[in-house]
């Protein structure tokens, strides 16, 4: 055997390589990475029902399995067909590239609209009463008698037939995982050793990891939904040309942290100040800034707890990073991947500072611990360095 004597600068750089080669054996690896995961986690969130269906229904394992892969597959048919239905309204909603009148009543009202709004006068080069004058309106006809309409048609169908096969890739796999679940778990905790302390401590970190992403999912998935169901009836109600479009983009979304709510409320406002009133829309503009900040700051703390107790700081590099390893899939899966190694961190003694620093809790240093080096740093001010020591300190004995 070899011993090698490595400075720390050395280990540094070698566990700089190892991430980095990590990072790019994820990226290339995507076609298998992301069925994987998407089913490993859909599979967490099914195994209570189907442990419920086979001890309290008597059923057998495999039909458990089997009708809770085919209620999802129902879910995810009807959530797929309501999209497509709604892509043709929102063409026909849409001008023909060649009726010029339609092209001209929309930039009429968009004009009003802007005018009513404006505390100055439009700009006549950009918005002339005249439509044929507007180099927008110039710049629009141009986009419609291209290739854009096409080129979505066909990127659409593209990207449908795409995730159509991956769906059913991800169901296989979430079939067998389903299936031969209580044989994998046994298999996976044997990985640690045969030390029953070891065994005790992986079961308790993979139970812990599957309950934190269990609950995410199951309660992201109910939150969103109900979401939907409200901005729907609210859109409904104020009369604009989308509404349930709207609605169902909203609880897909809302699946992206800070992002995603943000893309998801911009389209309905624009719908209401085109096709209903500035009014309208800023009403709409304050109810979906309410609700999400009720969600938020009410809702989520109260069903999750401290499951997702993820910083924000640890959200947004967490996206930025998934979204760049995986591109669209990592910013839906950046919040139960985060949970899980949050889950697994915790229950390692090396990786606990890790799990601190992702939380959102309040962890106080013990005065052993603490680095002498802390007191130079120029990222605390004295007051926070007060703060620290205050709180390091003992409490009085009664």
């Amino acid at each position: 055997m070899v011993s090698l004597n490595l400075s720390s600068v050395t280990r540094w750089g070698l566990n700089l390589l190892a991430l980095l080669a990590a990072v790019i054996a994820l990226h290339l690896g995507h076609t298998i990475f992301i069925p994987t995961i998407l089913a490993l986690l859909l599979a967490a969130m099914l195994w209570p029902a189907v442990r419920w269906l086979h001890q309290k229904c008597r059923l057998s394992w495999t039909l458990s399995c089997l009708l809770m892969t085919g209620l999802l597959v129902t879910i995810n048919l009807l959530l797929t067909g309501l999209f497509v239905l709604a892509v043709p309204k929102l063409l026909q909603d849409m001008p023909a590239p060649h009726d010029i009148d339609g092209q001209k009543k929309i930039y009429r009202q968009i004009r009003s609209r802007i005018q009513d709004v404006s505390p100055f006068p439009l700009d006549e080069e950009y918005f002339p009463a005249d439509a044929e004058k507007s180099r927008i309106f110039q710049y629009v006809q141009e986009t419609l008698r291209g290739p854009f309409i096409p080129n979505f048609l066909w990127n659409f169908t593209y990207y449908a037939n795409l995730w159509l096969w991956q769906w059913v890739l991800i169901m296989f796999i979430l079939l067998f995982l389903l299936l031969e679940g209580p044989m994998l778990s046994r298999r996976v905790v044997e990985i640690f050793g045969p030390s029953a302390e070891a065994q005790a401590q992986a079961v308790a970190a993979l139970g812990d990891m599957a309950n934190q992403v269990r609950t995410y999912l199951v309660w992201r998935t109910i939150i969103n939904f109900a979401m939907a169901l409200v901005v729907g009836m609210v859109y409904q109600w104020l009369g604009l040309k989308q509404p349930w479009t709207w609605a169902m983009l909203t609880a897909i979304l809302c699946y992206v942290p800070y992002l995603g709510p943000i893309a998801a409320g911009i389209l309905p406002v624009i719908d209401a100040f085109i096709f209903v009133s500035p009014l309208h829309a800023l009403g709409i503009l304050g109810f979906y800034i309410f609700l999400i900040t009720l969600e938020g700051y009410v809702i989520v703390p109260l069903v999750m707890g401290r499951s997702m107790e993820l910083n924000a700081t640890t959200v947004m590099l967490a996206c930025l990073f998934w979204e760049l390893v995986w591109g669209l899939p990592g910013l839906f899966l950046a919040m139960p991947l985060m949970a899980a190694i949050k889950a697994v961190c915790n229950h390692i003694p090396d990786g606990k500072p890790w799990a601190n620093l992702m939380s959102t809790r309040h962890v106080k240093v013990p005065e052993e611990t603490r680095d002498p080096n802390l007191d130079k740093t120029q990222l605390l001010l004295r007051e926070d360095l007060e703060t620290l020591e205050a709180e390091a300190q003992p409490a009085p004995k009664s």
